[in-house]
């Protein structure tokens, strides 16, 4: 079976990169515009979609929480 043209393609970036950022050069083939365009294509009414954004947070907040307990002893 063979796709239409007018149906998005799965492997195919869907645009949820803000245009702010499409400015700076990033976009999905670069890592910094993949983790945007990954994050922007969560949706918040799906539970699995939610315990990602929710892990994602935690990983990227850990290190910055354990780096200041380490300043404030």
């Amino acid at each position: 079976m063979e796709p239409r043209d007018d149906e998005p393609q799965p492997w195919s970036p869907s645009g949820h990169i803000p245009a702010d950022a499409r400015r700076m050069g990033l976009n999905a083939n670069v890592p910094d515009g993949a983790m945007l365009e990954f994050a922007g294509a969560l949706d918040s009414t799906k539970l699995s979609h939610r315990v990602v954004a929710w892990v994602l947070l935690g990983a990227f907040a850990t290190p910055v929480v354990l780096t200041l307990l380490s300043l404030l002893r």
